[in-house]
């Protein structure tokens, strides 16, 4: 332990031994100037928050406009996954696959080890037990994570079951995941802090084998809050391939219709696809129901009863702010009128938030999210647009009661869908669970704030894992193929769709209005579980069949309707040599399964 780091809170007297010599190896390294064991109390939490006003790094907003509810403005150059700086340092370079940044693990560690010396030095090192899903499922999975940031606490408090029942769960015989987080801004002494600290140099590190999470530079949500995306997904995609589950990027709902038949659906879009607001979706047709169980990740895995059950593995909601209001997805704002951080959003003059689409009035007078003057003449947006929210999932008033069960929910329908102008029809589903893994594998979607790039441009995003997967892209379907065999060998496995929500007319407009309207086709595919609407071919699988989805009540054409349908046989074959493109870079790998399908695809053209 060196001189400079001191304990102001001791390691619980329970913390498993291996934890605590990792702390003080890690601390040793970094030379923090103090150390933070997190209890996850409600105490603790408002103390950092209260600190983090004090030095600057939250806004607190209006009491009587957002209770208990805080603003934080980041770094212009930290604000989206760095995916250019993301690696999988796998042991063998063909684990990481051809989609993955991969670099030998024993090189990336010199490199970080550099990086990490007096990291910490002059601020506070937090030691984050946590739980990906509830505290002693046996879905759920454990992690630490040790940070110099408290935004990364404070949000990792609400996206996670954090503190100390989360430690209480990890003996000397429990697997966990060690993470490692620093903003790499050091302070030297009689250095002020800045208010958002970050570093030029980024690295977000997984080494798959060792379950280690590394990332250093960034402060954002999804480069520093490690157990979200690094853990749920990159390491947990290797761990459920090796135990046998399915780590998803994908929402989760509950559906009932007016009989009063439940499904539960899973649903994979790329980020900033309308995850949030399909989860929390108040359907426009009289006597159906959806409720919330998760947003983002799944943690999936055959049940006793042999059908494939699913967690939330998170505790909270980090939804995208643009394009979330009262037309587009009234839960969402109803839940975040209280105990929510909102990161890069405009504020108003009075002390409150506000973001483009949030009300149709824009606002005379703002402070945009880098603290300048803003009008409605201004050049750039006022909020960022990838600005964000974080809060509970408890305070969603749509929350299913079953969104925490230890034992999952047992999933129905999987649905995938991206961000599509052409193409893609409104809804189609899979023959068969190998035709659905094939709609997964060649998933594309028009490129988002979420991530850096040009936006609009098409990319592949094959189960909208294109940033999240720590394994060979490949493996990852094979891991599909193999868990649907066995649900198919005792009859379980769910059927699963493909959506599009954005098609375009050739002027421009969407062709579905989207939204509470999306009801109806959620509605379709459970009466097509339940064998009470019938469906045609088509090239992409079936699809409707004329009077089984009322659009006319969705103020969709005839016209329209048929648009949305409509197979240009030049543009698909287009479109098909691109994926054979795509798919050939998967290499030896590649499954026989998808092949045969791309095949098939290409007879129906």
């Amino acid at each position: 332990m060196t001189a400079t780091a001191t304990f102001v809170r001791h390691a619980p007297e329970n913390a498993d031994s291996r934890i605590v010599e990792w702390v003080e190896a890690i601390a040793e390294m970094t030379q923090p100037d103090r150390i933070i064991w997190c209890d996850g109390s409600a105490e603790e939490r408002q103390r950092m928050l209260d600190e983090s006003v004090a030095a600057g790094t939250l806004i607190k907003l209006n009491p009587a406009k957002r209770p208990n509810s805080y603003l934080a403005r980041s770094n212009p150059s930290d604000v989206a996954r760095v995916e250019a700086r993301t690696f999988i340092c796998s042991e063998d370079e063909d684990d990481a696959g051809p989609t993955n940044n991969w670099a030998p693990p024993a090189e990336m560690r010199e490199t970080l080890d550099a990086l990490f010396q007096g990291a910490m030095r002059g601020r506070t090192m937090y030691v984050v037990p946590f739980s990906m899903g509830p505290v002693g499922s046996p879905l759920a999975r454990l992690g630490v994570q040790v940070t110099d940031s408290p935004y990364v606490v404070i949000s990792t408090g609400i996206m996670t079951r954090m503190g100390a029942d989360a430690l209480a769960q990890i003996g000397p015989h429990t697997e966990w995941v060690p993470a490692v987080h620093s903003v790499g801004a050091p302070l030297l002494p009689g250095e002020d802090d800045v208010v958002w600290p970050c570093n030029e140099t980024k690295y977000i590190v997984h080494y798959p084998e060792s379950r280690e999470i590394w990332s250093y530079g960034s402060a954002y949500g999804g480069n520093a809050i490690l157990a979200k995306k690094g853990f749920a997904l990159r390491i947990a995609s290797k761990v459920g391939e090796e135990e046998g589950w399915l780590a998803a990027h994908m929402l989760l709902l509950k559906v009932t219709n007016p009989r009063g038949r439940a499904f539960h659906v899973a649903a994979g879009f790329p980020s900033a696809c309308g995850k949030t607001n399909f989860a929390m979706l108040r359907p426009s047709i009289p006597g159906w129901k959806v409720e919330t169980i998760g947003d983002d990740i799944a943690w999936m895995a055959q049940g006793p009863d042999g059908r494939l059950r699913a967690i939330n593995p998170e505790a909270g909601f980090f939804g995208v702010a643009p394009g979330t209001g009262y037309s587009t997805n009234p839960t969402a704002i109803e839940m975040i009128a209280d105990d929510t951080v909102f990161t890069n959003v405009a504020l108003t003059d009075d002390g409150d938030v506000w973001w483009e689409g949030l009300t149709k009035e824009v606002p005379a007078h703002l402070t945009d999210w880098q603290g300048r003057d803003w009008t409605p003449d201004s050049e750039s947006p006022a909020a960022h647009p990838n600005s964000r929210f974080t809060v509970a999932a408890h305070q969603c008033h749509s929350i299913a009661d079953t969104w925490d069960d230890p034992a999952g929910v047992p999933i129905d329908a999987i649905i995938f869908g991206g961000r599509r102008a052409t193409n893609v029809p409104l809804v189609a589903q899979a023959r068969d669970w190998e035709h659905g893994v094939y709609m997964g594998a060649t998933l594309a979607s028009e490129r988002t704030a979420a991530a850096e790039g040009t936006l609009g441009e098409l990319r592949r995003d094959p189960f909208a894992m294109l940033p999240f997967s720590g394994v060979h892209m490949a493996d990852h379907w094979q891991h599909w193929l193999n868990v649907g065999e066995k649900l198919n060998q005792s009859g379980n496995a769910p059927q699963i769709f493909q959506v599009n929500w954005f098609r375009r007319g050739c002027d421009g407009r969407f062709l579905w209005p989207g939204f509470s309207e999306n009801s109806r086709v959620l509605a379709w595919i459970t009466e097509r579980i339940e064998e009470r609407v019938d469906a045609v071919e088509s090239p992409f699988g079936l699809v409707p069949v004329e009077g089984s989805i009322d659009y006319a009540e969705a103020g969709v054409s005839e016209k329209d309707w048929e648009a949305l349908f409509e197979i240009d046989p030049a543009a698909l074959s287009a479109e098909a040599d691109d994926t054979d493109v795509f798919l050939t870079r998967m290499g030896p790998k590649l499954p026989d399964a998808v092949v045969r399908q791309h095949d098939e695809f290409r007879s129906r053209l």
